[in-house]
């Protein structure tokens, strides 16, 4: 069952829906692998950090030559 679901179920119930609240809703992540998100698509998954970029893997692809970089092979 997903969050809206269960939610939508103790909308009358103002005690229970406290308590839902409080032990299922999502919080804010400051470390791991979804704190850093896409500055391009928002994707949270294959995202390169390094000299500060915040892209994607496929956003980084398609920005590499505006930011400077070159593709050697």
């Amino acid at each position: 069952m997903s969050f809206e679901n269960a939610k939508k179920q103790i909308l009358n119930k103002p005690v229970k829906l406290a308590k839902f609240l409080k032990h299922n809703r999502s919080r804010d992540r400051k470390f791991g692998r979804n704190a850093t998100p896409c500055r391009r698509c928002g994707k949270t998954e294959g995202v390169i950090n390094k000299y500060g970029l915040r892209y994607c893997r496929q956003c980084f692809r398609e920005e590499a030559k505006k930011l400077g970089f070159k593709k050697y092979s």
